[in-house]
C-alpha cells in the first residue's frame, strides 16, 4: 500500500511543491475562469489547500477528495467551513450526488490507474457538467532544457525524485488526450499554462526581483496560450460522452 501522508514530504534531492507552484495555481484558475459552470464542485487532491482557497472564493458549496489526512488538516487550517473534506482514496469514495465543476490538479500523474479513475469521475459530473485535468507537462521548455543537460533522460521520465513523490507518469499533451478518451470523456477543450523557460527551484530563487518581475511573469503567462507544449502544465477540460439525442445536437452544433 501506498504511504500517502509520506509521499510529500521534502526529500534531500526534491521538494515536493515550490513557490512557483503556489504561483502556477492562479494562473491555471485565471485560465479556466471563462468556463467555468456554477453550481456543486468537487477537487480530487487538495495537498496544503492553495488552490482549494481558491475555489472556495468560488464556489459555496465545494467538497475535497483527498487520501493524506495530515494534508486534510493543513487545508482546513486554510479554508475552515468553506469546504467539506472526504478522507480517502480516489478508487474507492462514492461521493453524494453529482457535481457541475471537478478539479483534478497535478493529481492524475500520480494514479496508478488514471483511466479507471477518470471513467469513475465521468460518472460523478452532472449532466453538463466539466472536469478540468491539469498535469505538469513533459515537454515544458526547460525540461526539455534539463534533458539535453543530461539531467534527465528523455522528456517524459520519471524521475527517482518524482518517484519518491508518488508520480507514475510525465505526461505530454498527446499521452494526457489518449488516457480521457479511453476513459470515455469528451475533451472540449485543451491548452498549456504558463510558457517555462527555468526549474521550479530557479523561478522560486528569482521571482520578485528584478530578473524575473511580475511583468516578465504575466508575459510568460500570455506567451504560453501561444506556445501550449512549452508550458508548465497542459490541460484538458472534458465532459461526460452524449447519447441518443445529445449525439445529434452536438454534431449538429
Amino acid at each position: 500500500m501506498r504511504d500517502l501522508n509520506a509521499e510529500f514530504q521534502d526529500t534531500l534531492e526534491r521538494k515536493y511543491a515550490y513557490e512557483f507552484d503556489h504561483v502556477l495555481r492562479g494562473y491555471m484558475l485565471r485560465t479556466f475562469a471563462p468556463l467555468l459552470p456554477k453550481g456543486r464542485a468537487l477537487e480530487l487532491g487538495c495537498y496544503k489547500g492553495e488552490f482549494t482557497a481558491l475555489l472556495a472564493d468560488r464556489y459555496e458549496d465545494l467538497t475535497v477528495v483527498e487520501g493524506s489526512a495530515e494534508l486534510i488538516e493543513a487545508a482546513k487550517a486554510r479554508v475552515a467551513n468553506r469546504a467539506s473534506f472526504i478522507h480517502s482514496r480516489f478508487e474507492s469514495v462514492s461521493p453524494t450526488g453529482l457535481f457541475d465543476a471537478v478539479f483534478l490538479i497535478h493529481t492524475l500523474e500520480h494514479l496508478d490507474d488514471p483511466v479507471s479513475v477518470l471513467r469513475r469521475i465521468g460518472s460523478w459530473l452532472s449532466p453538463a457538467g466539466l472536469l478540468f485535468v491539469a498535469v505538469p507537462n513533459a515537454n515544458a521548455a526547460s525540461r526539455q532544457i534539463a534533458v539535453r543537460m543530461g539531467l534527465i533522460s528523455h522528456n517524459a521520465a520519471v524521475t527517482d525524485a518524482e518517484r519518491l513523490h508518488g508520480h507514475r507518469t510525465t505526461y505530454a499533451l498527446d499521452t494526457l488526450q489518449r488516457d480521457i478518451r479511453q476513459s470515455g470523456l469528451n475533451i472540449d477543450a485543451s491548452g498549456g499554462v504558463f510558457f517555462k523557460p527555468l526549474a521550479n527551484y530557479q523561478f522560486d530563487a528569482l521571482m520578485g526581483g528584478e530578473v524575473v518581475s511580475d511583468s516578465y511573469m504575466e508575459g510568460c503567462y500570455l506567451l504560453g496560450t501561444q506556445y501550449p507544449d512549452l508550458c508548465a502544465s497542459i490541460y484538458c477540460v472534458c465532459s461526460k460522452q452524449a447519447s441518443g439525442e445529445g449525439k445529434r445536437k452536438r454534431r449538429d452544433a
